[in-house]
């Protein structure tokens, strides 16, 4: 052993600060995380075919920085795809647009039996959050 090692053993266990601290266990309290519930109100709309679909018969609503497409679909949840093209931006930029997005529509009451494609543009990015959430609002609303 050469100086300045420390073994498990001399210290206690190697999973936390002492024999009786939780180890990974997920026992921890979530209280003040300060993070929202994730209870997601729409489905991803993943086929490509749908989204084709949608973008070509559905109609269009523009607000803000996001433009949505809208159709009649499936009875039940409504499904929901997110997208952002290059002239967003780089993939890091596309991503984080995304990201907002689908932040920003979870906040929203989205209708059901509906199928929606919410595109964004670049000003997306950068935007105060409550424009987005906003923007959305009015978008997904407005085909009713």
């Amino acid at each position: 052993m050469f100086v300045g090692a420390r073994s498990a053993t001399a210290f206690g266990s190697a999973c936390g600060p002492g024999p009786d601290a939780p180890c990974s266990s997920g026992g921890g309290s979530r209280v003040a995380t300060g993070s929202l519930p994730r209870a997601i109100a729409y489905v991803s709309l993943r086929s490509g075919s749908d989204v084709r679909r949608v973008r070509r018969i559905g109609t269009r609503h523009r607000s803000g920085g996001i433009v949505v497409f809208a159709t009649t679909g499936e009875s039940g949840a409504p499904r929901v795809a997110f997208v952002a093209g290059r002239s967003v931006g780089n993939a890091v930029r596309r991503n984080r647009a995304k990201r907002r997005m689908r932040e920003a529509v979870r906040r929203v009451s989205v209708p059901a039996g509906r199928d929606y494609v919410v595109v964004a543009t670049a000003v997306v990015v950068d935007a105060p959050f409550e424009a987005l959430v906003d923007w959305a609002r009015r978008a997904l609303n407005e085909g009713d």
